[in-house]
């Protein structure tokens, strides 16, 4: 079924949207900086960037010399962009904080959004996507609805007596299924002791990385539907724990 956002309930989105844009951003501009430096022998430690690059006179090419006059100047305005949008996730990161500490009674996110952050393995930025792309306007009425909102359905090919099995959907918001898959993984570490959990352990636990990779999408829909079920009664999922 289809439910179309209010205008608030829409504008809610766009925070955490711009969010999504502004890292993706930041990985973009961060690996053009690393392939400047790499294409001239440069190869800076660690994985991320320094917070600051040395100055232009101490950064050397392989054999000693200088980098080239146009690759300094290009370099210094890739880290002008790096630089900028660093401060905007920031400012960004802050208004989220922000709201969750407001107790606005206008927003009937909130109230949502805290109550999954009551869950151990469930974080600010979980928490808050869940909310505003998928259980506070939705109104869903059983859990077959939730899965295919978020394309974590299977879908079956059936022609004459053959049917086959054709994988998950993919139909439904690509925000919710890439963080529900990954907020699975975080589920069975940080609630070893749930039903789900549990579950996953007996079915897919033994096998190898590709039966993993197929449970661990079957463990992101019955966590997804489990949520769902802990916001509209308020009943835990079965054996998982809250937060100190």
């Amino acid at each position: 079924m289809v439910h179309v956002p209010s205008v608030a309930d829409e504008d809610r989105r766009q925070l955490h949207r711009e969010l999504f844009i502004l890292t993706g951003a930041r990985t973009r501009t961060i690996n053009r900086i690393k392939s400047l430096l790499a294409l001239h022998g440069i190869v800076l430690p660690g994985r991320g960037l320094p917070r600051m690059l040395p100055p232009a006179g101490q950064r050397r090419t392989w054999d000693g010399s200088a980098l080239p006059p146009e690759t300094e100047a290009r370099l210094a305005r890739e880290w002008a962009r790096l630089t900028s949008v660093r401060r905007e996730i920031r400012l960004l990161i802050a208004e989220r904080r922000a709201r969750l500490r407001r107790n606005d009674p206008a927003d009937p996110t909130l109230p949502m959004v805290r109550a999954l952050l009551a869950l151990k393995g469930i974080g600010e930025v979980s928490a808050w996507i869940y909310t505003t792309e998928f259980f506070a306007w939705r109104q869903f009425r059983n859990r077959r609805q939730v899965g295919g909102a978020a394309g974590l359905c299977s879908t079956r090919r059936e022609s004459g007596d053959v049917a086959r099995e054709q994988g998950i959907s993919k139909a439904g918001n690509r925000y919710m299924r890439a963080l529900a898959i990954e907020l699975a993984w975080s589920w069975l570490r940080r609630q070893p002791q749930s039903a789900l959990s549990q579950w996953y352990r007996r079915r897919f636990a033994a096998g190898g990385a590709r039966l993993r990779r197929i449970g661990i999408v079957a463990l992101a829909r019955k966590l997804l539907v489990a949520l769902w079920r802990y916001l509209e009664t308020g009943a835990l999922p079965e054996g998982a724990l809250r937060k100190a």
